[in-house]
C-alpha cells in the first residue's frame, strides 16, 4: 500500500503557530488532503497529542504522537511515538530539562492547550522554544529506546538544524533525515532515508510537503489500532538514496 505522510506538523501549543492550528482543524485538513499519516510535533510538549489522537480517529488519520524537542546545540529533532503514552512522558522529561524561560505571550506568542472541541483548557508557562538539557545524539537514542522514531528536522536549513548547528549531517542513531532541498549525496552524506514534510504552523501549510511511503502489504496499524512503526521503518529503509 502507497500512503502520504506529513510527519512535521505544529499546532497552537507552539508558540510560533497560529490559534487556528487547533488539533481537530490540522486532523481534519490532513483527510481533505488525503494524508493517511500525521504527527503533531508541537516544540518540546506533547500536551495536544491527547485531542490530536481523538481528532485523528474521528477523521480516519492513522496519529503518531510527538514532539520537535530542541537539542543542547540547538538543533530540532522529531520525536515520534506510536503510544500517545509515550509521548506525553518523554514530553515531561524534555520540558523539564529546558532553559527556563518565562513565557511571555504578547511578545513570544501563545502556548494553549486545547481539547478536541478547540476549547482552552490550559497554556504552557515556561517558553517552549529554547534548549532542552539533552545532545542531539542522546535526544536520539532516548527516542528510540523509548520505541519511537527520531527523525533530524529540515536538516539543511539555515537555522535550528544539523548543517546550521553542527556544520554536516552525520550518521547517527535516527531512522531518516528530514530534507527541505535536495539531499547532497556523496562520501560525506552518504544514501539515507529522507523524509519530506509540511512543517506546518498555519492550517493552508498543511501538506504542502509529504513523504510517499510503500508500506507493503500488512496493515499500518496494530492489532491495539496504534502505528505499527516496524512497518514504517521499513517503509523508510525503502526510501534510502530516493
Amino acid at each position: 500500500m502507497v500512503i502520504t505522510a506529513d510527519l512535521h506538523l505544529h499546532s497552537c501549543l507552539s508558540p510560533c503557530a497560529s490559534l487556528e492550528m487547533s488539533p481537530r482543524v490540522i486532523a481534519r485538513r490532513l483527510k481533505e488532503k488525503g494524508v493517511t499519516l500525521g504527527a503533531l510535533t508541537d516544540h518540546n510538549s506533547a500536551l495536544n497529542c491527547p485531542a490530536f489522537k481523538t481528532a485523528c480517529l474521528r477523521e480516519g488519520v492513522v496519529p503518531l504522537f510527538g514532539l520537535e524537542a530542541q537539542s543542547s546545540e540547538e538543533v530540532h529533532i522529531l520525536c515520534l511515538f506510536p503510544r500517545l503514552e509515550t509521548a506525553l512522558a518523554f514530553g515531561d522529561e524534555v520540558y523539564a530539562s529546558l532553559l527556563r524561560v518565562r513565557n511571555v505571550p504578547a511578545r513570544l506568542g501563545d502556548q494553549v492547550i486545547v481539547n478536541d472541541r478547540d476549547e482552552i483548557t490550559g497554556e504552557v508557562e515556561n517558553y517552549l522554544v529554547v534548549a532542552s538539557a539533552y545532545d542531539v545524539y542522546a535526544l536520539a537514542r532516548r527516542t528510540r529506546a523509548l520505541g519511537g522514531l527520531a527523525i533530524p528536522a529540515h536538516a539543511d536549513r539555515p537555522a535550528f538544524s544539523l548543517m546550521s548547528q553542527l556544520g554536516t549531517i552525520p550518521d547517527g542513531p535516527w531512522d531518516a533525515v528530514e530534507m527541505t532541498g535536495s539531499p547532497p549525496w556523496g562520501p560525506s552524506f552518504p544514501p539515507r532515508p529522507v523524509t519530506r514534510s509540511s512543517d506546518a504552523h498555519y492550517p493552508e501549510h498543511i501538506a504542502r510537503r509529504v513523504t510517499v511511503l510503500d508500506t507493503g502489504d500488512g496493515p499500518l496499524t496494530t492489532p491495539q489500532g496504534e502505528a505499527d512503526l516496524a512497518v514504517i521503518r521499513r517503509a523508510l529503509e525503502r526510501l534510502r538514496g530516493a
